[in-house]
């Protein structure tokens, strides 16, 4: 497909970097000629200075011949203008950034006059991502599929835990529910198992399982699945802003530490519920007066990367129960893995993510179009979750029998709300929601992407 971007900045570049991977033709449209060299040198893909709310830059990108233009500049206002454009000048399908909160109601609202196909909020994303965490501290990372019947979770393997050393088809010894091992971090690789796999202490294990199995399993594995009572937040931005709004309506207990009067003044209005303090979150004394080390969760949510890191780990360091980071350069979360920085959550990471989906259900051919889409393992793997039609082949053949393209796990299926965690008895049929895990480097666009070529027949 033809896919023209308007803006390169955080998300623009990662979506960018992905889609032409995933060989899509990409045009990139942006104000800053520094800014597009630097993508020229990087990617295979054309650009075009200007700006992309212009009529004169869309004509040069060829957005009149494109599939999909997706508009992710900074600007709120930019990028709906640069998708009614898009819309006028025959592009069926656009997608907008929105940020700010005062906008989105709107936006829904007019979105037909708009000519949106879909539109992304990446704080938001990100403060529902958090919230879902806060929920189940235990976990580093938490997914969900089926409506949220499905819950795809990470944690570490320690040393004195119960499935150190235990082989895969023995896990349901330790879970005692329905659960699945669907992927294994090891070392820096990424493995996707299968029953003869054993893990060992040290392994990043994600695990998918039904959401009402999620406190069973933890309780079986005796981790501690204590309920957070309390949250500092450092820095007052709109992420802050979303996440205070339904931890309060949850019962928690909320404290925002922010460097900008202004912003305390602002959120003060319109947080009543929450605790606001005018100050420097990077300064350790501080946080320590502010109650740090009783509170139970810490999140850090300023603009700065390296100051979200190295607060995180002070927390860590001085005995804070949860830590979440937010990041947007993802490689420093690889540089301070496993050293206190706790869950990480990256608003562009998460919106690149949703834009990608949509880009793949357009590209579907034969039907079972991807639903919902979650990178996981640190990048390193996905996970998928499709919907088996009529054209899904093999279907009511026992797994045992079908041949999968390598290093691809049939994860669960959902059928008419019911959750199975699939043996080799259990058969794909349609209507079924059919979750599936595979490696990052292959691309998925369908359920019948899994099968061997083999089973074309079949």
């Amino acid at each position: 497909m033809k896919i023209v971007i308007a803006g390169d900045g955080k998300v623009g570049y990662t979506l960018s970097e992905q889609l032409s991977k995933e060989g899509h033709d990409i045009v990139v449209i942006d104000s800053n000629p520094q800014v597009l060299q630097e993508v020229l040198d990087t990617l295979d893909v054309m650009v075009v200075n200007g700006n992309a709310a212009s009529l004169e830059a869309q004509k040069k990108a060829g957005v009149e011949t494109s599939d999909l233009v997706i508009a992710a500049t900074s600007s709120d206002e930019i990028n709906l203008l640069c998708c009614v454009l898009a819309r006028k000048l025959g592009c069926k399908h656009t997608i907008s950034r929105v940020r700010n909160p005062e906008y989105i109601e709107q936006v829904q609202f007019l979105r037909e006059e708009f000519g949106l196909s879909m539109t992304i909020n990446p704080e938001l994303a990100a403060a529902r991502e958090i919230f879902r965490l806060i929920q189940f501290p235990s976990f580093l990372k938490r997914d969900s599929f089926a409506k949220g019947r499905v819950e795809l979770v990470e944690l570490k393997v320690g040393e004195e835990s119960a499935l150190a050393n235990k082989q895969l088809d023995q896990i349901h010894e330790v879970f005692k529910t329905r659960a699945l091992v669907c992927a294994v971090e090891r070392e820096e690789k990424v493995y996707i198992p299968n029953g003869n796999f054993t893990l060992r202490a040290g392994d990043k294990i994600t695990v998918t399982a039904p959401r009402s199995s999620l406190a069973i399993m933890l309780k079986n594995l005796k981790e501690t699945n204590y309920k957070i009572h309390s949250v500092m937040m450092i820095g007052g931005g709109r992420i802050a802003e979303y996440l205070s709004e339904d931890l309060i309506g949850s019962g928690v207990a909320v404290k925002i530490v922010e460097k900008d009067e202004a912003r305390c003044i602002e959120l003060a209005e319109k947080l009543p519920g929450a605790i606001i303090i005018n100050g420097d979150g990077s300064k350790q004394e501080l946080l320590i007066e502010e109650g740090i080390k009783s509170t139970d969760a810490v999140i850090t949510l300023t603009d700065f990367d390296e100051e979200n890191l190295i607060i995180s780990m002070f927390a860590d360091y001085i005995g804070a129960p949860k830590t979440i980071t937010k990041i947007n350069r993802t490689e420093y979360s690889h540089l301070f893995k496993d050293r206190g920085i706790g869950s990480v959550v990256s608003p562009k990471q998460l919106t690149a993510h949703e834009i990608i989906r949509y880009v793949r259900a357009m590209g579907n051919t034969s039907g079972g179009a991807v639903r919902t889409l979650h990178r996981i393992v640190d990048e390193k793997a996905e996970a998928l979750e499709f919907e088996a039609v009529g054209t899904t082949r093999n279907l009511g053949i026992p797994l045992m029998k079908l041949k999968l393209k390598e290093d691809i796990l049939i994860a669960c299926i959902n059928r008419r709300g019911k959750v199975i965690i699939p043996k080799g008895s259990d058969t794909i049929e349609e209507k079924d929601i059919v979750v599936v895990v595979t490696n990052a480097e292959r691309t998925i666009y369908d359920l019948n992407d899994i099968f061997a070529d083999e089973t074309k027949e079949a």
